[in-house]
């Protein structure tokens, strides 16, 4: 019987039994006694493998999950076990879990009634895109005498793919374009002049700006009537990555990278849905993923596949590869949204010179990342000496990051600096404000 274990408890109580077999050897009476007893637990080891083989399938179980996981999202996975012994069982489950989350002792426990199932729910957090292969689902069975254990070894291989976060972008994608935007963080903003397509002429209502009233047209119907204008839209919206080994700093175990690539396809969703054309492209010493901007029913699948397979490089950007990537691709003036990262002055000083000439062709956003637990460690009040240290070294680096922030706003380039958990929202936000602005 190659599926039948020993059980914690049979071990104690064999370990009981040999403590008191070597007692009993300077009291001989007490001989016979550990003699029975050593008979009866044979006996009950013969009744209990009886109890858990005496059925084929004494148990059936199966594994629950969706075939595609979301990046930095929990997913839940369910188990369903079904007792088909005429007595109560305990079970162990191990379930073999994708290498990736190096869950080596993963197990979960739990008591099922003579002919009933139970579910189990846990739940998991990818933390890097790719191929995630979950393995066999092993149940280990012990009846109320548990001595021995039987496993139960269900074959629920199963490939998942883990995306960039599709219920992010569905999430902030509702928040953006719902009417309550405001309540969660998006900004709901005025419009600022005429830099939009005429819609269509209507009746004035209260809140309409009055210098959008058409007078040839209130004189025929002797009502007040206004020109109603709509967004300018198919305007070239560019999502530039920067994959370089900038972006292999971690906040909560996930990459600055893989933030990036989950902001980049809210950022995609939302654009298409303002109407305008999304695009994409990465680069680091070599490019990556190349994506014309379009609008058609299928660029947000494209953006997303491109997303999906996008891997780390541990060489420099290029900025003159990049260059060359925008003058081949974007015709006319668009708006470019680079996500990028720099940890020193002279890594940002580096780059300006093409920065700069990039902003003048495009319409130029530069997103950098601030570091989140440097700054709650940097908030620090303490009287150690060494702790002092560190916390001004940690202040000195946030500072650093501001002054990177002023140096590029005096260049006239618009930019975002923002921890990884609100880069979504700071982009939408900036995109949102660009667009009531006109000046896309």
């Amino acid at each position: 019987m190659k599926s039948i274990y020993i059980n914690d408890r049979l071990y104690w109580i064999i370990g009981g039994l040999v403590v008191f077999f070597l007692f009993s050897f300077g009291f001989p009476l007490l001989f016979p006694i550990v003699q029975l007893a050593l008979l009866f637990l044979v006996a009950l080891v013969f009744i209990d493998a009886f109890l858990l083989y005496r059925i084929k399938k004494g148990i059936s179980s199966n594994r629950s999950l969706n075939s595609q996981m979301g990046l930095g999202d929990d997913a839940e996975i369910k188990l369903h076990i079904d007792n088909h012994y005429n007595f109560n069982i305990q079970v162990q489950v191990y379930d073999e879990l994708p290498f990736q989350f190096q869950e080596r002792d993963f197990i979960m426990e739990a008591s099922v009634g003579s002919g009933e199932g139970i579910d189990l729910k846990y739940e998991l957090r990818p933390i890097e895109r790719g191929e995630y292969q979950f393995g066999k689902l092993n149940v280990y069975v012990s009846s109320f005498l548990g001595l021995l254990m039987r496993r139960y070894s269900m074959n629920e291989d199963r490939l998942v793919k883990v995306y960039p976060s599709i219920a992010q972008m569905k999430n902030m994608e509702l928040l953006a374009l719902s009417r309550i935007s405001t309540l969660s963080g998006i900004k709901k903003l005025r419009r600022i002049g005429h830099n939009y397509e005429f819609e269509q002429i209507k009746d004035y209502v209260i809140g309409d700006d009055i210098r959008s009233i058409n007078w040839k047209a209130t004189g025929k119907r002797n009502e007040l009537m206004v020109n109603q204008f709509q967004d300018e839209r198919a305007q070239q919206v560019y999502i530039v990555i920067d994959k370089s080994r900038s972006m292999e700093l971690r906040f909560q175990e996930m990459r600055y990278l893989d933030y990036a690539i989950n902001s980049a396809l809210v950022l995609a969703n939302i654009a298409l849905k303002k109407y305008d054309k999304a695009g994409l492209i990465t680069f680091s010493k070599k490019a990556g993923a190349t994506l014309k901007a379009e609008r058609s029913k299928i660029q947000l699948r494209k953006i997303l596949e491109q997303l999906y397979n996008e891997k780390p490089s541990e060489s420099e950007a290029d900025y003159d590869l990049l260059m060359s990537l925008t003058r081949k691709m974007l015709y006319g003036r668009s708006l470019i949204l680079l996500y990028s990262n720099f940890e020193t002055l002279t890594s940002l000083e580096r780059i300006l010179p093409y920065l700069r000439r990039l902003n003048k062709l495009h319409l130029l956003v530069l997103i950098f990342f601030e570091d989140e637990e440097i700054e709650a460690f940097s908030e620090q009040r303490t009287e150690d000496i060494n702790l002092i240290y560190q916390i001004t070294l940690a202040g000195r680096y946030l500072n650093q990051k501001r002054k990177m922030k002023a140096i590029l706003q005096s260049h006239g380039i618009q930019t975002i600096l923002t921890t990884p958990a609100k880069l979504s929202i700071a982009t939408v936000n900036k995109y949102l404000e660009l667009k009531a602005k006109g000046l896309i």
